[in-house]
């Protein structure tokens, strides 16, 4: 394989699920990245895996997880390293991404992302399980801030400050979902631009854009639908904050057709061009 360039371009890339993947391969649609969901491709071959390998050929790639668990009580899950380490071997990709979470406990898997308690005590135990991540797969790793529908009474820190105490002690990277932090602002409520404000603008390597849903008065972040107008705004004075960074499309349920992503990304390369010219 000679892949295509192992660098995220400050474009905005598509999150690129198994509906669409025919279709990327048969007609190459211009898009400047794609990221996956790296337990998909926790395979030893077979056909999944080398579709992977062709589009990665074509595209820069970027590996999303979600059960990692770094939040987690439980030791580093290491058979799950080194899953990853061979996907990262295999595919070459130019960024590696988990949750600041906690999705299991004693063992068990529990198919979630639920949020930490804001102390300093799970501050240290994130810190511990991001910095042996980075060591054991030898690069950075990007964490994402999560959405969340309660708070937790023995918290004692913001979670701005957290997520920036996290990137500032273990060198790793951020990718900053900008809806999850809209979410989180709405049903906690905070302010989210004090939150982007606290955030260490050469720590973000990603931004993350999606669509949630209202449920009895509370922000769903449930990655199946547009993505909402108040977002768009944000997401704006972000980029304008932190300048141009590689940014997402994830749409997860209720996948719409390939277009209607297109279209998602068209609104954000146009907000990301827009912040270019102001600059220049």
């Amino acid at each position: 394989m000679s892949p295509a360039s192992n660098r995220l371009p400050f474009q905005a890339g598509i999150g690129l699920r198994t509906p669409h993947v025919n279709e990327v391969l048969a007609q190459c649609p211009d898009v400047p990245f794609f990221e996956v969901h790296s337990e998909n491709y926790y395979l030893d071959g077979g056909p999944a895996l080398a579709s992977l390998a062709r589009i990665r050929a074509d595209y820069p790639l970027s590996l999303h997880g979600v059960g990692m668990s770094l939040g987690s009580a439980d030791p580093l899950d290491l058979s799950h390293v080194e899953k990853l380490r061979t996907l990262i071997a295999r595919i070459e990709p130019a960024l590696v991404s988990e949750h600041l979470c906690w999705s299991g406990i004693a063992g068990r898997h529990l198919n979630d992302l639920f949020p930490l308690p804001y102390t300093d005590e799970a501050l240290a135990l994130a810190c511990a399980r991001v910095a042996e991540l980075q060591e054991r797969l030898g690069r950075a790793v990007a964490i994402e801030n999560i959405s969340s529908y309660l708070t937790f009474a023995d918290s004692t820190i913001p979670e701005w400050d957290f997520v920036a105490a996290l990137a500032r002690r273990t060198g790793c990277k951020l990718l900053l979902d900008v809806n999850n932090i809209y979410v989180n602002a709405t049903n906690h409520g905070f302010d989210a631009d004090a939150y982007v404000a606290a955030i260490p603008p050469d720590a973000v390597a990603e931004i993350h854009l999606a669509g949630f849903e209202t449920a009895n008065g509370c922000l769903i972040d449930t990655h199946g639908a547009p993505v909402a107008p108040d977002v768009w705004a944000l997401y704006a004075r972000t980029i304008e904050r932190l300048g141009s960074r590689p940014t997402l499309i994830e749409w997860d349920t209720e996948i719409p057709a390939f277009a209607v992503l297109q279209r998602e990304a068209a609104t954000a390369q146009g907000i990301l061009e827009a912040c270019n010219a102001v600059a220049a």
